[in-house]
């Protein structure tokens, strides 16, 4: 109850916790697969570091699911809820005035609303959401914007909304590209849910499909207070360079806030224009890695365990690792990039020692970063990968340029292909080895899962995995916001049989494996790629 109590007085002060105890003793009993275990002493000293219980993980596979947990995390939450994503859609706004139910409903009813009532019935409950500006504040009655302005203005001092706006999209070019284009120059992509000391990390968006048939990655994190307070204060952080939003009976004479369709956006820094905040971005953000670096650090040599090792339920064998990792290449913050390079750099090692571990990767845009593309080309390491379908791809069936984007996948993917013929890596069905391309199609489907998972053989479970809200593109790469983060589970020679960690790489394994069953042969090579198409493509590039 002390240590409750002490939690909730450091959240409500929105003030860093405690040095975890993380860095305080020696997790003696770690036993880190080879494979990764140099992966995971090199994060130890460059990336914050949070021990969980693998007890208190959960991988979700469906919509539903995801959708449902949300609305109960919000129902528990005490003292504040935290939420970021790109935007919330315009056709189910559920989270700000639909439903006590436990399934989506598309068409059921509008009833109570389920921020609304938890704001109502918990007086000290506050509620932050960090999110896109330029996706969330589109023309019309139904954006972000004037979803949540409800909320704002009957929970003033209780309801902060912060938009970020990329500074890459400026000048008379900013006034010329149409609010369905905009975010072409960039976005603010991480997706984050959280509430006290539980979190959801994900690649999903606020939408109706995102409940039902778009497939994403969800993994829930339960009664974890360090891990928590890192996604909020990351959330705080970034919004003292973000836009606020407020009633449009706001009077302000602050410079470059404006008043829109309705509603006040206040700008938080009179010295820095919002077109110019790269380096107050840049060092907010360094700043913030460095302090929970030193707040959550762990020794390398707490990831080799002593022999024998322990097999009590409960100790440390029994918990996983995570490493935040902060993507925001237009503030020349590249952690996702380093992490990568330095994954594929000992998986190769692992090779040429013998052992053969399996990556798999996936994305709903599949266009590799160039220098990702590279690190799969160029080491001899045995990946398989999933895309999505054109039919499958979110784009499909979209009128205008926006319905050509499926095939500027189908490009990218027949591109890629050729440089892995060249590079002699394509799979060969009886090794298991090389490079393999397939196709996620599930009938009434669209797919936006992404990320990595490392097992140290193909016929073992994970012992790693990157998620988050990378598509591991460029755009990612270059001009949106991410954060992701990569979870190492140990895999001691002898678990107890109830072992967490054993689960949790189960969980792993059957999410790979749930991916890959509606995974078929890639028929790209054989997709006709329009004129207009390539020149579209070659135009935007780094967009994709």
């Amino acid at each position: 109850m002390l240590l409750a109590s002490a939690c909730r007085a450091l959240l409500a002060a929105a003030r860093p916790p405690r040095a975890s105890r993380l860095c305080r003793r020696c997790i003696a009993h770690y036993a880190v697969d080879p494979a990764v275990r140099d992966v995971a002493s090199t994060l130890a000293q460059t990336h914050p570091a949070f021990e969980v219980s693998a007890r208190k993980v959960l991988v979700l596979h469906e919509p539903p699911q995801f959708y449902s947990l949300l609305l109960d995390l919000i129902r528990r939450a005490e003292r504040h809820i935290f939420i970021s994503s790109l935007y919330i859609g315009s056709a189910e706004s559920e989270l700000v005035r639909l439903s006590h139910t436990s399934s989506y409903t598309p068409y059921s009813p509008p009833q109570i609303d389920t921020l609304r009532t938890a704001l109502s019935e918990k007086p000290e409950l506050q509620l932050y959401m960090q999110l896109d500006l330029n996706r969330s504040t589109r023309p019309g009655t139904s954006s972000t914007a004037k979803i949540l302005l409800p909320l704002v203005e009957a929970f003033p001092d209780r309801v902060h909304v912060s938009f970020f706006r990329s500074p890459s999209l400026r000048g008379i070019l900013a006034k010329l590209v149409p609010p369905r284009f905009n975010e072409g120059w960039g976005t603010w992509h991480a997706k984050i849910y959280g509430a006290d000391d539980e979190v959801i990390i994900s690649g999903a968006n606020l939408n109706q499909s995102y409940f039902t048939n778009r497939q994403d990655r969800y993994i829930h994190f339960a009664t974890q207070p360090h891990m928590a307070q890192y996604c909020f204060d990351f959330l705080r952080t970034v919004s003292t360079f973000s836009y606020r939003l407020a009633p449009a009976s706001t009077h302000t004479r602050a410079p470059h806030s404006y008043h829109h369709e309705g509603y006040a956006l206040h700008w938080p820094d009179a010295h820095t224009h919002p077109h110019a905040i790269h380096q107050k971005a840049e060092t907010a953000l360094a700043s913030f890695q460095a302090q929970k670096r030193t707040l959550h650090a762990l020794q390398p040599s707490q990831l080799t365990p002593p022999s024998p090792p322990p097999s009590e339920p409960g100790d440390t064998a029994d918990n996983v690792l995570l490493f935040p990792v902060i993507q925001a290449g237009q503030f020349n913050i590249r952690e996702e990039e380093s992490a990568l390079a330095l994954l594929f750099r000992h998986l190769a090692r692992t090779c040429t020692s013998g052992a053969r571990p399996l990556v798999d990767l996936t994305t709903g845009y599949f266009g590799l970063y160039a220098p990702y593309r590279a690190l799969v080309l160029a080491h001899d390491v045995d990946t398989r990968i999933v895309a999505a379908s054109p039919r499958a791809n979110g784009f499909f069936g979209s009128n205008g340029i926006s319905g050509r984007i499926p095939e500027g996948y189908t490009l990218l993917e027949q591109r890629f292909m050729r440089a892995v013929s060249k590079a002699r890596r394509v799979w060969d069905p009886v090794s298991g080895r090389g490079v393999l391309l397939s196709e996620w199609e599930r009938e009434g489907w669209t797919y936006h899962a992404k990320g990595i998972w490392v097992s140290p053989t193909p016929c073992a479970p994970p012992v790693l995995t990157l998620f988050g809200s990378t598509n591991l593109n460029s755009r990612s790469a270059h001009i949106d916001t991410e954060l992701s983060f990569i979870m190492v589970v140990p895999s001691p020679p002898t678990p107890a049989p109830v072992s967490g960690t054993v689960d949790i790489r189960r969980q792993l394994a059957d999410e790979v494996s749930r991916i890959r069953a509606y995974a078929v042969e890639w028929k790209g090579a054989g997709r006709r790629v329009r004129f207009w198409t390539k020149l579209i493509v070659g135009l935007v590039k780094g967009m994709l």
